[in-house]
């Protein structure tokens, strides 16, 4: 569905997540307020300009994020990554890159939404304190006997793999199993490995030396390095070149690697803990996956079960993503009517609880605070088999009292003690129910 250019500016405005677009040549041509506060940078400033030169990322100058999209075709997720800010500092930011399209499904730029990872890991180490098990949500029994098993292995150094869907909550799974681990105190390193081209890979995980390859300005640390004493996170370990499983088997295996273009061997201590929403055994028959490389990784095998599978933890999903945009958003939404609620309980959401996450933002970007967020308020695609109305003077109803009240106030002129009396209720009762439906009244 294709929303009118004003409705979408204002949704993207209200986030509390940075968001800007490019156009092919990688010229800012939009920022939300959000992007704004996060990088210090004002919009008329970075505007036209190329974002490299703008955000001065490390990764800019040879493996841009945007350019990925580009040339895959596929979106990038949570992916970890620091620009400067504009004064100068360093800001670490969790991003998500995707290809803009136009109505042909040509490609036109790309759009990345970024959140503050230090605001972010305070909101998060607020909402654990009422989340199920470590910032997880799950009172079913799938998700509880993953929680069982996370806390039995608590004490071994074992080598885990993750398996699930995409957007089930893999790494909130490798989270919670760092925390409770001997390891705890230690590094926990995360690298995407669907990002990058094979010789970049090995250079995020192993390190090169200067003069390796072009773009080695000088000697660079591998994620094994960085993690050593501690935990390695491989994320879509299935994307990982065949050439690359070997050198993967070996450090598994020996705990040494040389960096690239290097012939000195070096040794770590790392604990691995991979993740893939691929279908492991396909890409085994495939010759796709090295077979000795997946048995090394499948020490402990973990599947998270898709949304699907536990629906009766939605209610409780929606609750905490409520508390989660309070924080963000700072503003107070803590309903959702019960029509609303159903309608996200009986969705197949093939998205998994990300989909279900970014369901409640829309809806809570587009909700007042104080107020209970309406069915007409999800996303089209989500509430496709409910009637909204519209006007530019009211939000989309949920029911023929919203619309019956909104049609008597537009007939007397906003008048509401002319209304109240008409409806045979007190004036309060009516104000009460003016906020309660998010009905606009003209100043």
């Amino acid at each position: 569905m294709t929303f009118p250019s004003n409705l979408t500016t204002d949704i993207l405005e209200s986030l509390s997540e940075g968001v800007f677009t490019v156009d092919k040549s990688f010229r800012i041509n939009f920022m939300n307020r959000a992007a704004e506060r996060i990088t210090g940078f004002p919009r008329e400033e970075v505007i036209g300009k190329f974002c490299k030169y703008v955000f001065r990322a490390e990764l800019c100058s040879h493996q841009c994020p945007i350019a990925v999209v580009l040339e895959s075709g596929r979106d990038l997720r949570d992916f970890e990554y620091s620009i400067y800010h504009r004064n100068g500092n360093n800001l670490h930011i969790r991003i998500n890159a995707a290809v803009l399209r136009n109505r042909e499904s040509e490609p036109v730029g790309g759009v990345i939404s970024f959140r503050n990872l230090s605001e972010y890991e305070a909101i998060r180490k607020n909402l654990e304190k009422s989340a199920h098990f470590h910032g997880i949500i799950g009172h079913g029994k799938s998700m509880r006997e993953i929680f069982d098993l996370i806390e039995e292995i608590a004490d071994t150094d074992a080598t885990v793999l993750i398996q699930g869907d995409s957007g089930t909550g893999k790494e909130m799974i490798a989270n919670a199993i760092q925390s409770l681990s001997t390891r705890s105190d230690k590094p926990f390193i995360k690298v995407n490995c669907s990002v990058f081209t094979p010789q970049l890979l090995a250079s995020e995980l192993f390190g090169h030396v200067k003069g390796a390859f072009t773009g080695a300005i000088k000697d660079r640390l591998g994620r094994f390095e960085m993690a050593h004493t501690g935990t390695l996170f491989l994320d879509e370990v299935a994307e990982t070149p065949l050439e690359m499983q070997i050198q993967l088997l070996r450090v598994l295996q020996e705990g040494t690697f040389e960096r690239v273009g290097e012939s000195l061997s070096r040794k770590v201590d790392v604990r691995v803990i991979a993740a893939t929403n691929k279908n492991l055994s396909r890409a085994l028959a495939d010759s796709k996956f090295r077979e000795d490389l997946y048995y090394r990784l499948n020490v402990i095998p973990i599947h998270v079960p898709s949304l699907q599978e536990h629906p009766e933890d939605i209610p409780y999903l929606v609750r905490h993503f409520l508390q989660k945009y309070s924080l963000l958003y700072q503003k107070t939404i803590d309903e959702i009517e019960d029509g609303a609620l159903e309608i996200l309980v009986n969705q197949q959401w093939r998205g998994n609880v990300r989909e279900l996450e970014n369901s409640i933002e829309y809806a809570f970007a587009r909700t007042k605070s104080g107020s209970v967020i309406q069915a007409c308020k999800l996303p089209p695609t989500i509430r496709h088999t409910v009637r909204c109305r519209d006007s530019h003077k009211a939000a989309n109803f949920a029911d023929d009292e919203a619309a019956r009240i909104f049609d008597l106030l537009q007939k007397y002129r906003w008048n509401k003690s002319k209304v109240a009396k008409i409806m045979g209720i007190g004036r309060t009762t009516l104000w009460r129910k003016i906020r309660r439906f998010d009905l606009e009244i003209p100043e």
